[in-house]
């Protein structure tokens, strides 16, 4: 099988990014490899041997994709039996014209602790764990969107992955058997309308999931998924609740939407 190597003197996030959303477009299989932190010679050397030993095992040039900042490093990555990639090289020079600023690389920049959004990020992880499924309905005014479906409809994963990727504090909120007999907003809810936004699921796909869950019960039982997904969706609309289904989504996608609809700030970078 063809190999692909992501690598960096960074993280290797920016080529794993932009490496593995080009070969998505190919329908074909390939053994992918992440080498980051290759910051001096030594280490790229290294990281050369493995890539021609992949080279020759496979008998075809593996593809490496990468973003070194260090020269030096970048050359001896460059000279492997391999098919280069270099993200950042095409459009330097073409920014430097346009900015009329000469680029100034510095190892570590994109993905730092001293970057201005790492604060953000961390704030709102914290925010997100403490205001996980309802645990801590009092200090909704301090969130930026507050996720609200019934259980297991990937509020959770969606909540944190909001916080880690892009700083924004997310709450969120279950609708539980409890609430079913007369769905409404809930009272400590009703202030924060605006912030909220509905996950669904198709009922099948809920009931597949809590049977790996609590198999045999009233909670994973096709009458109750059935009931609640259109109580939900009935709540939704009449109270006019933005909402997507994530049924065949993956959390980047469901965060994706939910950006998109809303048009809350990322603190991505």
């Amino acid at each position: 099988m063809r190999s692909a190597f992501y690598i960096s003197d960074g993280t290797a996030i920016t080529s794993e990014v932009f490496g593995h959303a080009l070969l998505s477009l190919f329908p074909t299989e390939f053994e992918h490899h992440t080498i980051s932190f290759v910051e001096t010679i030594e280490k790229a050397q290294e990281a050369k041997a493995r890539i021609n030993k992949a080279t020759s095992r496979a008998g075809e040039p593996a593809l490496v994709f990468h973003t070194f900042v260090n020269n030096d490093v970048r050359e001896v990555i460059d000279s492997c039996d391999a098919v280069m990639y270099n993200f950042l090289e095409p459009f330097v020079a073409p920014l430097e014209k346009e900015l009329a600023i000469k680029a100034k690389p510095k190892t570590h920049r994109t993905h730092s602790i001293h970057e201005k959004t790492y604060d953000y990020r961390i704030e709102a992880v914290n925010y997100a764990l403490a205001n996980d499924d309802g645990s801590n309905i009092t200090n909704y005014e301090q969130a930026d969107v507050i996720l609200v479906g019934v259980s297991r409809s990937g509020k959770t994963p969606s909540a944190l992955y909001l916080a880690l990727q892009y700083g924004i504090k997310a709450a969120n909120y279950p609708f539980t058997d409890d609430d079913m007999e007369e769905l409404n907003i809930p009272r400590f809810l009703q202030p924060f309308k605006k912030k909220l936004f509905g996950l669904t699921i198709d009922a099948q796909r809920l009931i597949d999931i809590r049977n790996g869950r609590m198999a045999n019960s009233k909670y994973s039982s096709a009458r109750q998924c059935r009931m609640e997904v259109r109580e939900v969706e009935k709540l939704y609309k009449n109270e006019k609740i933005p909402f997507i289904n994530t049924t065949k989504l993956s959390v980047e996608e469901i965060t994706a939407k939910i950006l998109t609809e809303t048009g809350l700030q990322r603190y991505k970078y």
